[in-house]
């Protein structure tokens, strides 16, 4: 019997976050990809270092891509020192693959990388979204409800 998977995903140590998307999409579904990493480009997320934000990811026949992500060369590497900006092949089950496939084909959406962390065991884990792009009125909406929210609290904090 396979064992269920947890509701939220086990983060230990946040590397690299893109609080921007969640901004400009409609998040629809999350999923949990690992990454295939070089040696150097492990020691370089350790040490805190890489960006997704302008990064996306692609479905090419069976695999998943992250594209246009950066981890900077790690800096006590030698000749063997990984290149930046190159596309990481996504560890993901075939149902997902298929899942984000059909959506992106036939949807019209986008996946959207949202945080590169690594978890209990010490492994690079990236959170993927299948996301909706919004436009501006939507961008403004959001905006507006976020400002309302904040006002709230600070009229139940000034009454209690």
């Amino acid at each position: 019997m396979a064992r269920p998977r947890p509701v939220t995903f086990d983060k230990k140590k946040i590397v690299a976050e893109n609080r921007r998307a969640r901004f400009d999409y409609f998040i629809e579904d999350v999923f949990e990809a690992g990454i295939a990493l070089q040696g150097t480009e492990v020691k370089a997320l350790r040490g805190g270092e890489g960006s997704i934000a302008e990064s996306y990811a692609e479905v090419k026949g069976n695999q998943v891509f992250l594209v246009n992500s950066n981890i900077p060369e790690y800096s006590h590497g030698n000749r063997e020192n990984h290149e930046p900006k190159r596309p990481r092949k996504l560890l993901l089950h075939e149902r997902e693959i298929h899942k984000m496939h059909s959506a992106v084909s036939r949807q019209g959406m986008t996946l959207v990388p949202l945080m590169v962390y690594f978890n209990s065991q010490g492994r690079a884990k990236i959170e993927l979204a299948l996301a909706k792009g919004k436009q501006n009125h939507d961008k403004r909406e959001t905006i507006k409800d976020r400002d309302w929210k904040r006002d709230q609290q600070r009229i139940m904090r000034d009454k209690g």
